[in-house]
């Protein structure tokens, strides 16, 4: 082969050689572009993802502002909503002590009731040994919280929500194995007299005696003369007596009734309760010392004590031939772990 042939055969070799290479590098930045291309498109979408979110925030906080802030009052039993308050247009912000005072208007009604409705606080109702010896079952005691509440509905006025009312339940505090033996001692006594010739203060003071008697006091208890004997009415076969109003002796349905409370006041006064509520007559009685009465009016003055004594208790009312004696009695076991009034 001659120098002239040999030398373009290099030439054309060379040539395919470079024409090779250009085709790898073109494919090369294709792929480049495609790359890119793709991760363009991602951060596109990515960026309108983003603005669609924000868009939707920017609606739900002008839906927002735009509704105003509602708190709503839940009964936690019934899931009910009671109240609804809007905080803003009751003073929230602008009047907070008017708010407030708001507030604890409608807490304190809620609590405790109006004329027209009852409250959510129940006094406790005792249990108490019925004459075939088994319990007759009362209910807890059911306190709601006023100044919980009111704190509770303050917090949440800032920015809405649900609030429940913080409603507190406590049941009697005796063991129920204990009661065969709680008649074991008698470790408080108290005895009145009274004319048993005067036919309707009789049976006023039999009717409240049997209504007390046999009922159980466990340890942190609170009693209510009222709650535990009912209404002294006729509907409940109490009779007109003497009873004392602003002074004056005059008649009146259940008259009498105030002995049986007085005598219990003596009976439990020897041990460590607790006085939540005590009232003494407008007159002198006679059949308990001057200063040593205790008198109620269902609806009205009522005389309520804690068992503070730490131990549970059995009331005892003895009625018959003149005479009213009220016992606390507890087990044995219980004897010498009992307070006794300081």
């Amino acid at each position: 082969m001659s120098k002239r042939k040999w030398g373009f055969s290099l030439l054309l070799i060379g040539s395919l050689i470079g024409l090779a290479g250009c085709a790898e590098e073109t494919s090369v930045d294709k792929k480049t572009e495609e790359k890119a291309a793709e991760e363009n498109a991602k951060e596109e979408e990515k960026a309108r993802k983003e603005a669609k979110l924000e868009e939707q925030a920017k609606e739900e906080k002008k839906e927002k502002e735009a509704k105003p802030v509602a708190v709503n009052v839940i009964d936690p039993n019934t899931k009910a909503i009671l109240k609804a308050f809007k905080p803003a247009e009751m003073g929230f912000g602008s009047e907070d002590e008017k708010y407030k005072a708001e507030l604890e208007k409608w807490a304190r009604e809620t609590a405790r009731g109006t004329d027209t409705k009852l409250g959510y606080d129940q006094r406790m109702i005792l249990d108490k040994i019925g004459p075939d010896g088994k319990v007759i079952k009362g209910q807890p005691e059911i306190i709601l919280e006023e100044s919980e509440l009111v704190e509770k509905i303050l917090e949440s006025s800032v920015s809405g929500g649900d609030v429940e009312l913080p409603l507190y339940v406590t049941e009697s505090g005796y063991n129920p194995e204990d009661l065969p033996g709680l008649d074991d001692v008698v470790v408080a006594s108290y005895t009145t007299h009274f004319n048993s010739g005067v036919a309707g203060r009789t049976k006023n003071i039999e009717l409240s005696a049997e209504a007390i008697n046999n009922i159980i006091l466990g340890v942190g208890d609170h009693f209510s003369f009222n709650t535990t004997v009912g209404p002294s009415d006729e509907a409940h076969g109490y009779q007109p007596a003497e009873e004392a109003i602003n002074g004056k002796l005059v008649m009146g349905i259940g008259g009498g009734i105030c002995q049986t409370s007085s005598t219990l006041f003596n009976a439990v006064d020897k041990v460590g309760v607790s006085y939540v509520e005590k009232h003494h007559h407008s007159v002198t009685v006679g059949y308990v010392p001057k200063g040593r009465d205790a008198t109620v009016s269902y609806g009205g003055k009522d005389f309520r004590f804690e068992n503070t004594t730490g131990v549970p208790l059995l009331v005892k009312a003895n009625f018959g031939n003149g005479v009213l004696t009220i016992e606390l009695r507890t087990s044995k076991q219980y004897e010498g772990m009992l307070k006794k009034a300081i």
